[in-house]
């Protein structure tokens, strides 16, 4: 089944996924305060003194939502791969046309409201 979506709703599509791209590139470079993970958990290893389980804590948090935005950027970066294809806006389960508002707001979206909330329900 072919998609719905018009040459210039793509072009509308990737440019929010670039734009969504850069921001969470952005984001995890704040998490990350401009290290790699490895340099990342040396740190929290050499830390000492009496703040170092509050700055441990913090960093712990600051690296699960870099993977965090490691998941999302994944799944931006398969959609900008996806966004030509023929298929590309319709649901991966019912291949019914992902509404075009749904998209604008999650262009990586894979599936319709109704098979995200039905799998939603089953994890």
């Amino acid at each position: 089944m072919k998609s719905p979506l018009t040459s210039d709703k793509r072009a509308t599509l990737a440019q929010a996924l670039q734009t969504r791209q850069k921001a969470l590139e952005r984001q995890m470079e704040l998490h990350r305060q401009g290290q790699s993970r490895v340099d990342f958990a040396r740190d929290a290893l050499q830390q000492d003194g009496d703040d170092a389980p509050q700055r441990a804590s913090d960093r712990e948090v600051d690296q699960t939502l870099s993977d965090i935005d490691v998941q999302a950027l994944a799944a931006v970066t398969d959609a900008q791969k996806r966004l030509q294809a023929a298929d590309f806006g319709l649901c991966i389960d019912c291949q019914q046309a992902i509404p075009f508002e749904r998209l604008q707001i999650e262009p990586e979206a894979l599936r319709c409201v109704a098979c995200q909330s039905q799998l939603e329900r089953t994890l």
